[in-house]
């Protein structure tokens, strides 16, 4: 506020993948019907290593008491509140797994952060009105999963889900009365951005970061995103991230729901 010509936006690239942008799409032209359920998530595995030494993802002091939250959590929000989908409460459940590591100088270090967390959250469409459940995972300790991000959508007129394990595949399910099918779809480069990349081409993380920067260069130039879900994360949406969490963190503590 204090800087209103200083153009700020927050790093996360999940949604620029060919997939999600057709979920997007999906979104914006209301094909899911009434929404019953959103899923989406951020998982790792490497700290299933016990021996691995202690860092500053661990640290209070240096990562704050969201932990996994902090480190994975912008990620796993950017898709569900770009749509607005926007958390009423939060039921959350963190777990300190591993409570110690090697400190790398012989010793052990006591780790003071989350390592996983899911949080249930009670959500508003803002276009029926409807409440829906949407839960949020940020996991560090998930076994067979080395970096994944995930996001799934249930409606009443169609379904879609989509995860990075099967970066450029989306499974559909569209519900016209009779018998229900997912569809399987291999994406090629549709990207918001066109690129010298062919279109049959396959698209991987690298190409989601410089689809991300384009997003970032475009809007600073038009002032606007190209479209809602070709945008980078905005300081609105990151203090709502820190809201989320907060709250998170008090549910936890109490074992309650915490309003928003």
């Amino acid at each position: 506020a204090k800087h209103p010509d200083v153009f700020v936006r927050c790093s996360s690239e999940s949604v620029f993948f060919p997939a999600m942008q057709k979920i997007g799409k999906m979104i914006e032209a209301d094909a899911f019907g009434t929404i019953l359920e959103v899923n989406s998530g951020f998982l790792h595995s490497s700290d299933m290593d016990f021996n691995k030494p202690i860092n500053w993802k661990r640290m209070l002091k240096f990562n704050g008491e969201y932990g996994c939250m902090g480190d994975l959590g912008m990620h796993a929000c950017h898709m569900p509140f770009r749509a607005g989908w926007i958390p009423k409460n939060v039921r959350a459940v963190l777990s300190n797994i591993v409570t110690e590591r090697p400190d790398g100088k012989g010793g052990m270090a006591g780790c003071e952060t989350w390592d996983n967390a899911t949080l249930f959250c009670q959500t508003a469409d803002p276009k029926t009105g409807s409440d829906f459940p949407m839960t949020i995972k940020t996991c560090r300790i998930a076994p067979g999963h080395k970096n994944t991000w995930y996001f799934e959508v249930l409606g009443t007129k169609a379904c879609a889900k989509w995860s990075s394990k099967q970066i450029n595949t989306l499974e559909i399910l569209e519900y016209t009365g009779g018998m229900q099918a997912w569809q399987v779809i291999d994406m090629g480069h549709e990207m918001a951005f066109k690129s010298i990349t062919g279109g049959i081409f396959e698209a991987g993380f690298s190409d989601s970061i410089l689809q991300m920067w384009a997003a970032f260069l475009y809007e600073l130039h038009h002032g606007k995103p190209k479209n809602k879900f070709a945008g980078c994360v905005t300081p609105e949406e990151a203090a709502l991230n820190h809201r989320l969490f907060t709250a998170a963190l008090q549910s936890d503590a109490n074992s309650s729901t915490i309003p928003l």
